[in-house]
């Protein structure tokens, strides 16, 4: 069956001594067996984590849709692997939202990284509009299509997908437990359409709209949820450590 995941996105924030002091606090600690824990930290502080002995997994915000080069800025799928970075985001609602990164873009993004054998967690979500509209499956559909699911059966086992809706991220207002298994089901559903039954059950799924310790027992408790993409309550670590143990 599929990993249980909770992995903490730190987006840009804190400065090298809180990132440090809540790395270590993370990572000094003994976490279920059966529960993955990933921290994706800003870039300037890859390295530093990354390369150290982990009780967590090191994940970056971004990649480079390319190898190498002239691309001032960027940083590369074999820059990562070098400094043993085993995850990478992709594609993040705000990726998406600030810096107009597509599906095609995103597809770029996912090569680079299969071929370092970086996992890609996959970002899918769609707008509050996009809802009302009764478009949400519609959008999530083509999301995967253009974006994801180009790849092989044996790259997509090796692939993360993180469901975020946009109208649920930093607004205070939560999807019900019901609505993110109704959503996680639809992508599990497609992901056996597109592959097949084994490769669905096996995938983790996790949700990334305002997950925090009061809602993520019941949240984690729903048959196609595998975990949580935690943005602000990984800032804490206590709150952070809550969530790692709500299954």
């Amino acid at each position: 069956m599929s990993r249980k995941i909770v992995a903490g996105n730190w987006k840009m924030n804190m400065d090298v001594e809180e990132a440090r002091s809540l790395y270590n606090d993370l990572n000094d600690v003994e976490y279920p067996k059966d529960v993955k824990v990933i921290l994706s930290p800003p870039a300037i502080y890859l390295s530093e984590f990354a390369l150290k002995n982990n009780n967590v997994f090191i994940a970056s915000q971004n990649v480079s849709s390319c190898s190498n080069g002239a691309y001032t800025g960027e940083i590369s799928a074999s820059m990562l692997e070098s400094i043993n970075v085993r995850y990478c985001l992709v594609g993040h609602s705000e990726r998406r939202q600030h810096f107009k990164e597509d599906n095609e873009l995103l597809a770029e993004k996912v090569k680079q990284l299969l071929t370092k054998n970086i996992t890609p967690i996959y970002c899918c979500g769609e707008s509050l509009e996009e809802r009302e509209s009764a478009k949400e499956k519609e959008v999530i559909l083509n999301q995967l299509n253009k974006g994801l699911f180009f790849i092989s059966k044996e790259q997509i086992s090796k692939v993360v997908i993180a469901y975020e809706p946009i109208w649920a991220i930093g607004t205070g207002v939560t999807a019900s437990s019901d609505q993110a298994q109704e959503m996680h089901g639809f992508i599990r559903q497609v992901l056996q359409d597109n592959y097949n039954q084994d490769i669905a059950e096996n995938i983790s799924i996790l949700y990334g709209g305002s997950c925090k310790p009061d809602n993520a027992t019941e949240i984690f408790s729903k048959p196609d949820v595998d975990g949580g993409l935690i943005g602000g309550a990984a800032l804490d670590a206590n709150s952070f450590k809550k969530i790692i143990h709500s299954f």
